[in-house]
């Protein structure tokens, strides 16, 4: 441990064990083998749709244990390179949702109207899902979706409230998918994106019930005082919008989770360090997630670990470039106290793409303010302007992978270590 760069390696192999542990695919393999994908009644087919991130993946493992007649559906972000032989593979935008995604969610709606009662539908969800396939409800466009979501990732709420009003505006979120379905019966395999693991969150809840009624879509809009800025459109939907429709029953099984990433972590942390999960629920304000990193920066004298999953929020401001991870990277940088010892912390997404940038989060350490500054930028400026993206290139500090093909939302490595002499 002779200097920076290899506190850094550590990090990056603490996050690549993150990862891996969420392979989808390995996860699916896993639920799979103590029990098999339930088959169709006799006469019928197999109807398999994958939707989200980590659709690829999941579909080619669950495409190896079908037997008999089937048909299989594949929607991911353009990002995703991952090919799916047997399957009809699209791509869509994300996080705000585009006419591709709107094709899509076409055709999966076409395939699943298909279905008879001696069907089986095998949905495998995973994060991202939510913008993939915009369906909106009658009376709203594709525009207004995309504007609705814009506003929404601006706001700084967490996820769980964005996908309360999502599900509102949609014909298949919120259980959704179940009615377009009927009379098929579903089972769905899950991997979960949200700290918690509530699946009426994960891909806004596209085999489970609503989180809410629309009534509460316009409280959480109101609160987070953007309902003015909501399309006249989905104004008048949530406002005329009575109780939920009733939603199909279905079999909802979580196979992956940021827990499990944590645990993988843990288990692969290096001789002479003592480890520990410090929070598993790093949600909220990015600021505050980030000052309390920074408490623990100051609590520590001799090798230790501590480890981060979750999933922050930023109330975007500016008009700079950048995500949740990069943000709390950056303010961790500017916030941390002047102590004795070396650090080094990472913020990472699973997904290997943190916000609208090609960057999956970001290092910092005790130099990182200085390494700016010294490239000529103000890391205080770029800071207000949301530009974390552009401040840790400068200081050379931005995480980057390739796109993972999976995503259990965030998580986070804090390196403490003695001063060497």
């Amino acid at each position: 441990m002779s200097d920076t760069q290899d506190l850094r390696t550590i990090a990056r192999t603490l996050y690549d064990a993150a990862v891996t542990a969420a392979d989808p695919a390995l996860a699916l393999r896993r639920e799979l083998q103590g029990a098999p994908l339930p088959p169709p009644a006799h006469g019928g087919r197999t109807v398999l749709v994958a939707i989200g991130k980590a659709a690829p993946r999941m579909m080619a493992e669950a495409l190896a244990h079908v037997h008999g007649p089937h048909e299989a559906l594949v929607v991911t972000h353009h990002q995703n390179t991952d090919t799916v032989p047997g399957a009809r593979l699209m791509k869509a935008g994300h996080p705000v949702p585009d006419d591709a995604g709107a094709t899509a969610a076409r055709a999966l709606v076409d395939l699943l109207q298909r279905c008879t009662v001696q069907d089986r539908v095998i949905a495998l969800i995973s994060g991202g899902g939510s913008a993939l396939i915009p369906a909106p409800v009658d009376g709203l466009t594709l525009s207004d979706k995309a504007h609705v979501n814009s506003a929404l990732l601006a706001s700084g709420l967490e996820i769980q409230h964005m996908n309360l009003v999502r599900q509102q505006l949609s014909r298949l979120k919120g259980g959704g998918l179940l009615q377009v379905a009927a009379p098929a019966t579903v089972t769905a395999y899950i991997l979960s994106d949200v700290i918690g693991d509530d699946l009426r969150a994960i891909a806004s809840g596209p085999t489970v019930g609503p989180i809410g009624t629309a009534s509460d879509a316009i409280d959480v809009l109101q609160t987070a005082g953007i309902w003015s800025a909501m399309p006249p459109n989905a104004q008048r939907h949530l406002e005329n919008r009575r109780a939920n429709p009733p939603v199909p029953e279905a079999t909802n099984i979580l196979i992956g989770s940021n827990k499990q990433s944590l645990e993988a972590m843990l288990s692969a942390t290096p001789k002479g360090w003592i480890s520990q999960i410090a929070c598993d629920a790093l949600i909220g304000d990015v600021g505050t997630a980030a000052a309390q990193v920074c408490r623990l920066i100051a609590t520590a004298d001799k090798p230790r670990i501590f480890l981060f999953g979750g999933e922050t929020t930023v109330a975007l401001t500016g008009s700079g470039r950048g995500g949740r991870n990069q943000e709390m990277a950056l303010r961790v940088a500017m916030t941390a106290p002047d102590v004795a010892g070396r650090w080094l912390f990472l913020s990472g997404g699973t997904d290997g793409r943190d916000g609208p940038t090609m960057a999956a989060g970001g290092y910092a350490d005790a130099h990182t303010v200085a390494r700016i500054s010294a490239a000529g930028s103000n890391a205080r400026a770029l800071l207000d302007n949301n530009d974390s993206h552009a401040a840790l290139a400068c200081a050379g500090d931005l995480l980057i992978t390739e796109a993972t093909g999976t995503n259990v939302a965030d998580v986070q490595v804090l390196l403490l270590a003695p001063q060497t002499h």
